[in-house]
């Protein structure tokens, strides 16, 4: 078991990177009022801009979320790299950047869980309206992943906790 941990922070980028790709091409948001049903692209729901001539404003949510994961993303590879340079103050400082891209990676995986709702209200919906308004099932997939790649991440620091205590 011991042997695997080496490769968990790469194993967390995997799980970044695929939550990275699904909340860029995947569906944010959609709605299904009277109207009819609307999907609205993660890249949308991210950024905002126009869509059939109509504007929509961006979710803060799903900006920093999307902002987090890349973060974790970039602090993940930095994770895997230092210690292959052989230097000891660098390893230690590898296990902080673990650390920040498991926090980045939590919040991010929740952030994403809240996006739906955000972007509708940023919309002008509210009360009744609101509940028309839903996250997309490929950013609920990016929210999980992101959440699991944060906990493998932070594998290795609980596994060398734990056997420090005995």
């Amino acid at each position: 078991m011991k042997k695997y941990l080496k490769f968990a922070g790469a194993v967390a980028f995997v799980f970044a990177l695929v939550a990275f790709i699904l909340l860029m091409a995947t569906p944010g948001a959609y709605s299904n009022g009277i109207l009819g049903d609307y999907n609205y692209p993660g890249t949308l729901v991210i950024f905002g801009g126009e869509l059939n001539h109509a504007k929509y404003d961006l979710a803060w949510t799903g900006l920093i979320s999307w902002i987090l994961v890349l973060v974790a993303m970039l602090i993940l590879c930095a994770g895997v790299v230092l210690p292959l340079l052989k230097v000891k103050a660098l390893e230690k400082f590898a296990g902080v950047l673990n650390l920040v891209a498991v926090i980045a990676l939590l919040a991010a995986g929740v952030l994403t869980f809240f996006s739906g709702l955000a972007f509708g209200g940023a919309q002008g919906a509210e009360g009744d309206n609101l509940k028309y308004w839903h996250l997309g099932a490929g950013w609920v997939v990016a929210g999980i992943l992101a959440l699991i790649g944060g906990v493998v991440a932070v594998l290795p620091a609980v596994v060398d906790f734990l056997g420090k205590k005995k």
